[in-house]
């Protein structure tokens, strides 16, 4: 049958294809279900028909309006009424239907453009560029991506931006602080200008005749150089000042007391306040001897003995009472004692440092060292050191002990060396510093080893936050940047002649990240079938992380038996103290210039071996290598730790540590022709021991310094000659400097 309308399109049976055109598609819109050319009556409410029949209207034309709705039953496509024939009666076309539909969309109640309403019209056909729905899922991720990169990309710039303006802030906010800092210099400077006085003027000839004279702060005269001033070039009532190369004017104290007068080359150093009230660091020194023995025989067997301590210090700090040292401030106490003494025992004696508190006469050994037996009792020497926290009246005394009962066979019996300088010194630290103290027991070893770490156990405290053990409890651990002192004393028995010939090692070594650093070692020769002891004080920087451990070296063909007690014969003692407040530096032995045959009094050279820092260093004495001074730059508190490993043949040898000064301490003058220095500390040595290679010699002490002041070290050997000092390893000083 062939539709008599020509606005539809003829389907072709032959070849399967559809064609539609635009009205098609429009009323199967209209007519859901209607599907080609064959479109079914749809009524949505039940109608009168042309025969009586009652349908149901559906779809669309329940939504028209009245007049649009057709009496007659009408289909769309190419289907007919219901009784055949033409499209419908009164010309009502499927097309023409649609186009009503159209027109009057705009009466409904649900359609109309009075609510809103619209309908979309769409057709069901595919563009040729569309792309799949995979594909188009892909790109979108990756646009996704490519905009959070970006997104990252800018916000790394901003952190870029502001870490740079950050910087720049950090930058402009130091260039003002320096020029504040040259601004208050130069109004210094002009106020200095202001109340100086004329001395080119006033004094005549006050450079010589062939030196022109500067009027400065003080005054300069042209080519004027240290040695000059050494000389008492700058006159009385003024010093050289090396860093601006002129002589200025010493301080005046104001009524304060006087730490140290002025020197040819420092200026005066006030005391300040009284000693605890506002000082962080402190030290002291003293003697130490037989009381009322003077070095003779002890006629009877010693299980004890307390030697008699004689302060050279004033008595804020501590005082000397009966013989033992009476603390009067609340702190820290690092303590340093260099014996030289001669027995006769059969076995050894023990030297030890021991705290007494005001509770009771109980008290604690801090620290002990063994001095082995000797054939033909050669004089000896044994440094011993130990640290404490302290209260006002503890006391601390020096006592020597004894193993066996048989000291007064021998007709010399037991003699201390009497020494030139102080043997016994102290080193107080200030609550206020932050310092903490700590000591640790070494475990016993039940067997014979040869090359050995320790394992420790905390014995006290004061903060354990800070300082404490390892898990392992073979190192030392620390939390905080700071410095530290420290010196490990290790009692032990040996056979074989082995130990004799090659001695032992102890070092110390600084675990940081994982790798181990050796920090300084020293040397003792050994015995055979004999108790002795090893020791070695050090200092250094630690970080947070680091850990402290040590090890003893012996030889391959020597059996050790190490041991350990509550008498402190293996003890660790340290002191730790914040880095803002102190420094330290370290030295080996110079390989050059060092004394060697008939020495007197000759200056050791050393290589520094640590960083530069600003409170001290080395003054250079012709080349780089030939370095002998250890001058301060800042006031404060130094303690100082020498070790040395030499061959020599002289009945004594002697290392004393000197500081440089005038003759009469009066601040000098053109009438103060010689400069002697005054000695710190000494220490004294016998013969090197039968059959050893190597011999050693420690000194260590405490002092103040201040800004100007230079320490250095001689050696002195009486009857004989000195072959040999070792300068790659167990020669070295190293220093603890401490804010005063």
């Amino acid at each position: 049958i062939q539709p008599q309308q020509g606005g539809f399109t003829q389907q072709a049976e032959t070849d399967g294809v559809r064609r539609t055109n635009s009205r098609t598609i429009t009323a199967e819109v209209f007519h859901p279900g209607c599907a080609g050319g064959t479109c079914p009556t749809t009524v949505s409410h039940r109608q009168t028909s042309d025969d009586g029949a009652t349908r149901e209207c559906k779809g669309i034309g329940c939504k028209l309006p009245s007049m649009m709705r057709q009496k007659s039953k009408t289909s769309v496509g190419d289907g007919f009424g219901a009784h055949g024939g033409d499209y419908g009666r009164e010309n009502s076309s499927p097309v023409h239907v649609t186009d009503r539909a159209a027109q009057f969309l705009d009466e409904l109640p649900d359609f109309g453009s009075e609510r809103g309403a619209w309908i979309q019209l769409t057709c069901d056909m595919k563009p040729n560029n569309e792309v799949p729905s995979e594909d188009a899922l892909v790109l979108q991720l990756q646009l996704s991506k490519s905009q959070e990169k970006l997104v990252e990309a800018l916000r790394g710039q901003q952190d870029e931006v502001k870490e740079l303006q950050r910087l720049l802030s950090e930058q402009q906010g130091a260039l003002v602080s320096q020029q504040r800092e040259i601004l208050e210099q130069q109004r210094r400077m002009y106020e200095q200008m202001e109340q100086d006085r004329d001395e080119c003027l006033e004094l005549s000839d006050l450079c010589g005749d062939h030196q022109r004279c500067q009027n400065t702060p003080g005054f300069r005269c042209q080519g004027l150089t240290e040695r000059d001033a050494n000389s008492g070039m700058c006159g009385h009532g003024y010093f050289y000042n090396s860093e601006m190369e002129e002589c200025q004017a010493c301080n005046e104290c104001d009524g304060e007391p006087i730490a140290s007068p002025c020197t040819f080359t420092t200026d005066t150093l006030c005391s300040g306040p009284a000693a605890g009230d506002s000082a962080l660091s402190l030290s002291w020194a003293g003697d130490v001897s037989l009381h009322g023995a003077k070095g003779n025989v002890l006629a009877h067997a010693f299980p004890s003995v307390q030697l008699h301590v004689q302060g050279r210090g004033a008595a804020g700090l501590v005082s000397a009472e009966d013989g033992r040292l009476v603390l009067r401030q609340h702190g820290l106490v690092w303590l340093d004692e260099n014996l030289s003494v001669s027995h006769g025992c059969r076995s050894f004696i023990q030297v030890c440092l021991r705290l007494n508190n005001t509770d009771g006469p109980e008290g604690r050994d801090l620290s002990g060292v063994r001095i082995e037996q000797r054939e033909g009792r050669s004089l000896q020497s044994a440094s011993i050191s130990g640290v404490a926290e302290v209260a006002p009246g503890y006391v601390i005394s020096v006592l020597l002990r004894s193993a066996s009962q048989h000291c007064n066979q021998s007709s010399e019996g037991l003699k201390l060396y009497d020494q030139s300088a102080a043997s016994f010194s102290l080193f107080w630290l200030s609550h206020d510093t932050g310092a903490v103290a700590m000591t640790a027991q070494a475990t016993v070893s039940a067997h014979y080893h040869t090359n050995y770490r320790p394992t420790f156990r905390t014995t006290s405290t004061s903060d354990p936050y800070v300082v404490g053990l390892t898990h392992d409890g073979r190192g030392i651990r620390f939390a905080e940047s700071g410095t530290v002192r420290f010196v490990f004393q290790q009692a032990l028995y040996s056979m074989g002649q082995a130990c004799v010939n090659e001695g032992f090692q102890l070092l110390a070594y600084l675990n940081r990240n994982g790798t181990g650093m050796e920090l300084c070692r020293s040397f003792k020769s050994g015995v055979h079938y004999r108790d002795m002891s090893v020791s070695l004080s050090g200092a250094a920087k630690v970080e947070p992380g680091d850990a402290l451990g040590f090890e003893i070296l012996s030889p391959a063909q020597c059996n050790v038996r190490f041991f350990g007690d509550e008498t402190g014969i293996s003890v660790l003692s340290l002191v730790w103290v914040p880095a803002a407040i102190s420094s330290f530096m370290s030295a080996s032995v110079a390989h050059i210039g060092l004394p060697s045959g008939a020495v007197r009094n000759k200056p050791l050279f050393f290589r520094q071996t640590s960083l530069q820092v600003s409170q001290m260093g080395l003054l250079a004495r012709g080349s780089t290598d030939q370095r002998r001074d250890f001058a301060f730059k800042e006031s404060g508190t130094a303690s100082v730790a020498l070790d040395l490993k030499l061959i020599h043949s002289c009945n004594l040898v002697k290392v004393t540590l000197l500081q440089r000064s005038d003759t009469d301490g009066s601040g000098g003058g053109r009438d103060a022709d010689v400069v002697r220095p005054i000695p710190l500390a000494q220490q004294v040595s016998g013969q090197m021991s039968e059959g050893s290679h190597w011999a050693s010699l420690s000194l260590r002490a405490s002092f103040q310094v201040h800004n100007g002041t230079a320490v250095f070290f001689t050696l002195d050997c009486v009857r004989g000659r000195v072959n040999q000092i070792s300068h790659q390893t167990g020669s070295g000083v190293s220093i603890l400097w401490v804010a005063a």
